[in-house]
């Protein structure tokens, strides 16, 4: 009953901005665990081509670059025909790429607003429905196709830092991920979302180049590695997660939900 739970065999799947930090942590877990070919996208082809090689050579699987910037409806139609000319069906979709922009706020530009919102929210929803088809080719009752959005704890909390967009975006990404999973799991496509806390990446950079200092004001002491939030990626993508629908899981070490009074963590 329990064999191959956490198992992604044959799997084919597309994770945006996959090439670094989050995306190629869950492209390395994905592999793992079985995936028989992984694509990653980011808009530098350099990268994105190394890390693709890079995982390839240390898992049994295939990893794929798709070097395209999907900030606009154009790049996000490129992706997709891109993925549709190469495979009838994807069984997972991780809408992981993602901007971020910090101003005060008297300051803050329209500039820094639209770049945020148009990539962490506009090109989710568009890219998830224009792949829509090889989604619904792979869905079935017995074995869902996912979709796994990559939010943040900054859209379920109040985080100190002047990061408006990025904020309102995460928040915006964990409803969204609510009402397209109320319309998509009629068709067996699951939708759920990540909400990460401190990981190492370009994106955070606090955590990146200040984690020990980071990690006092973390409940669990420590910021997210790796496994975690490769972990939490193949659970959602796998048999294992397959009742769990249109849910957002935090993976911050406590940061949202087991801090104490007033001690808030940045």
């Amino acid at each position: 009953m329990f064999k191959d739970l956490f198992s992604l065999q044959s799997r084919v799947a597309l994770i945006t901005g996959g090439s670094r930090g989050i995306g190629k942590m869950i492209a390395a877990g994905f592999l793992a665990h079985g995936a028989a070919r992984v694509y990653i996208t980011a808009r530098k082809a350099g990268p994105c081509e190394a890390t693709a090689k890079e995982l390839t050579a240390a898992y049994g699987g295939e990893c794929i670059a798709l070097p395209i910037d999907i900030s606009t409806n154009a790049g996000v139609d490129m992706l997709a025909n891109e993925i549709r000319k190469r495979e009838p069906r994807l069984d997972i979709l991780v809408n992981n790429a993602g901007a971020a922009w910090g101003a005060d706020f008297d300051e803050f530009p329209e500039s820094g607003w639209d770049k945020v919102m148009d990539l962490n929210v506009k090109s989710l929803f568009f890219l998830t429905k224009a792949l829509a088809k090889p989604l619904r080719a792979a869905a079935s009752a017995e074995r869902p196709a996912k979709v796994i959005n990559i939010a943040s704890i900054d859209g379920i909390f109040v985080n100190p830092t002047e990061t408006y967009s990025y904020a309102a975006s995460k928040a915006a990404v964990i409803h969204l991920t609510r009402r397209m999973a109320t319309k998509l799991i009629k068709e067996h496509i699951n939708v759920t979302a990540i909400a990460p806390g401190a990981f190492a990446s370009d994106m955070n950079r606090a955590a990146r180049d200040h984690g020990e200092a980071l990690a006092k004001r973390i409940p669990a002491q420590r910021i997210g590695t790796d496994e975690d939030m490769a972990g939490i990626a193949i659970y959602l993508a796998s048999r294992a997660g397959d009742y769990v629908v249109g849910n957002t899981i935090a993976v911050d070490g406590g940061v949202v939900y087991a801090t104490a009074g007033s001690e808030i963590a940045g």
